[in-house]
């Protein structure tokens, strides 16, 4: 009712005189904010109420801000007017609003009449966050326009069409604390460009067309974004300050080898996906298509070993590189490695040094799918014995048999058991494994207590053509196993024997050839059970789950239509 009150002098007025009609209709408002977005406004709205702190403008059709348009506006400090059609900013209006600390002028037309809308933006000197993405601006004029604003802490400059970062460009901004210049066409950094940024923390630089980093030296940066250039090096220069670099990514590159990082103490996020790795080994040739193309690349020392200061590094990404061994003796000196993907690479095998035998890995998730490992020996897995979950998908591994009571450590016994083990992979025993994929292995036949004494959660085995389920396959996951993948492999009932799962609550069966469901699932207490695409045409005795079911998919089944009492 008050807000109506408000506006109706104002809707009289524009009654009585068309030519004076706003052209905005109702806004969203209360004391000190007003939204305003997407409702067809072609000009700065006057007619608001004073004393406001928060206007939102974005999604209209703003040409320009002017003073003569901005009345009552000395209390505003934060004003929003992305997605609209301004090109020209007065000096006037900027004038009226000394206390206006975030200005977001994204996907707007400022490339023109830039010279007089820099001189103008010359008075924000209170301006803290500032937003000029999508404005088609190039590197002369963001530099232009801020030239002046020393208390600058935020700045998008995302997807303008800058080439270049010109030395001076930051020289007056000393406070700025983030920096996002992604998704522009930066090929070039001028030395000494980020030198007066000495509190900058975060630098977003993904989508830029960046060849090298030499001398990397931003010891204060907290988070780094380099991704998808076209990076082959990136080098560092070691000082007497340490990084405080916590996170980096360098993916979508074409890095050659793993990078010459700096003693980032602090550093526990690096993204290395998506390059051209071959090898991280120290003092490991060079790939055949190998240049040197950069001095920097010469003085180089292959000898020093690139990972000695990584010491907190959690999380690391080299999925998607050239790598074709999993080296251990890598991984050693970080002790604080709890996820490791090498998925997408082209491993065969896996190597250990001979001095670090009984060496542990901290590592608690792997992520090995697509590649072409035929066989993990026993070692490997009680050199992890911290590991939680494992994706071993689309790789070529058989899973070895387990008698009940075979601890599954180093056995003596006859070459028949050794000589099978040298071919297969033992995945019992592995005491803290709850999550594990073995999809698109070309497992033909899984073998008795394949799974013995290690305590999985979620098992996939999907995507195994013809696989055949001995029985006592799965024995030893009754009281553990939530969730259990079969689905397409083309299965019929006979290869599919399941025991009594006493805790499964998540059931894939799809993409079979299934005409009866396994009868060790009248005992499980299924929340979701998915049977798509098999040849059912009754589900015959529901067991425990009937009460228990939450989902269920039967679609492409050949169902009759004389027997659906399992439906009720």
């Amino acid at each position: 009712g008050c807000f109506l009150l408000l506006l109706l002098p104002s809707l009289l007025r524009a009654r009585a005189s068309p030519e004076t009609r706003p052209s905005s209709p109702l806004c969203q408002q209360s004391p000190t904010k007003v939204s305003c977005k997407g409702v067809g406004l072609r000009k700065f709205p006057k007619e608001l109420g004073q004393g406001i702190k928060h206007l939102e403008l974005s999604n209209n059709f703003i040409q320009n801000l002017s003073g003569s348009n901005m009345p009552g506006f000395g209390q505003l400090e934060y004003l929003d007017v992305c997605f609209n059609q301004l090109e020209a900013v007065s000096a006037t209006a900027l004038a009226q609003l000394p206390r206006l600390r975030s200005l977001l002028l994204g996907s707007n037309h400022l490339d023109r009449n830039y010279l007089a809308n820099g001189e103008a933006f010359h008075l924000l000197r209170n301006i803290e966050v500032l937003d000029l993405s999508v404005n088609n601006l190039e590197s002369h004029m963001a530099s232009w326009y801020i030239s002046n604003l020393t208390s600058l802490r935020v700045l998008d400059l995302s997807r303008n069409t800058m080439t270049k970062l010109l030395a001076g460009t930051f020289r007056n901004s000393p406070r700025l604390r983030q920096l996002d210049l992604s998704n522009n066409y930066i090929m070039e950094i001028q030395e000494g460009a980020f030198e007066p940024l000495e509190e900058l923390e975060v630098l977003n630089l993904a989508l830029n067309s960046l060849l090298c980093i030499s001398g990397f030296s931003l010891t204060q940066l907290r988070v780094l974004n380099l991704s998808h250039n076209a990076l082959e090096l990136f080098s560092s220069e070691e000082g007497a300050e340490p990084y405080l670099l916590r996170v980096l990514d360098l993916s979508h590159n074409r890095l050659l080898f793993f990078p010459e990082l700096p003693r980032a103490h602090d550093l526990t996020h690096l993204n290395l996906s998506n390059n051209l790795i071959a090898s991280l080994l120290p003092g490991s040739p060079h790939p055949r298509e190998f240049v040197v193309l950069y001095k920097e690349m010469q003085r180089f020392n292959r000898t020093v070993h690139p990972v000695a200061a990584l010491t907190q590094v959690a999380d690391l990404d080299l999925s998607n590189n050239r790598l074709e061994l999993f080296p251990f003796s890598f991984f050693h000196s970080l002790g604080s490695l709890h996820s490791l993907s090498l998925a997408r690479n082209c491993l065969q095998d896996v190597a250990r040094d001979p001095f670090s035998n009984g060496t542990e890995l901290s590592m608690r998730s792997l992520d090995l799918h697509s590649n072409a490992l035929r066989v993990l020996p026993r070692w490997f897995f009680d050199s992890l014995p911290h590991l939680e979950s494992m994706d071993l998908g689309s790789n070529g591994l058989q899973p070895c048999e387990s008698q009940g009571n075979d601890q599954g450590r180093d056995l003596g016994g006859d070459s028949h058991m050794s000589a099978a083990r040298d071919t297969c992979t033992p995945f019992y025993n592995v005491p803290r494994l709850k999550h594990l994929s073995l999809s698109k292995n070309n497992i033909s036949m899984l073998q008795p207590h394949a799974f013995n004494q290690t305590p999985l959660l979620s098992l996939d085995l999907s995507g195994n053509r013809d696989l055949s389920m001995l029985t006592g396959a799965l024995g030893g996951l009754e009281l553990s196993l939530q969730e259990l993948s079969l689905r397409d492999n083309q299965m019929d009932e006979g290869q599919a024997a399941l025991p009594c799962l006493g805790t499964l609550r998540v059931l894939d069966l799809s993409g079979n050839h299934l005409s009866l469901l396994p009868t060790g699932l009248s005992c499980s207490p299924l929340e979701s059970l998915d049977i798509r695409d098999n040849n059912l045409q009754t589900l015959g005795t529901v067991g425990s789950w009937s009460h228990s079911l939450r989902a269920v998919s039967v679609a492409g089944n050949p169902w009759s239509c004389c027997s659906l009492g399992w439906l009720d």
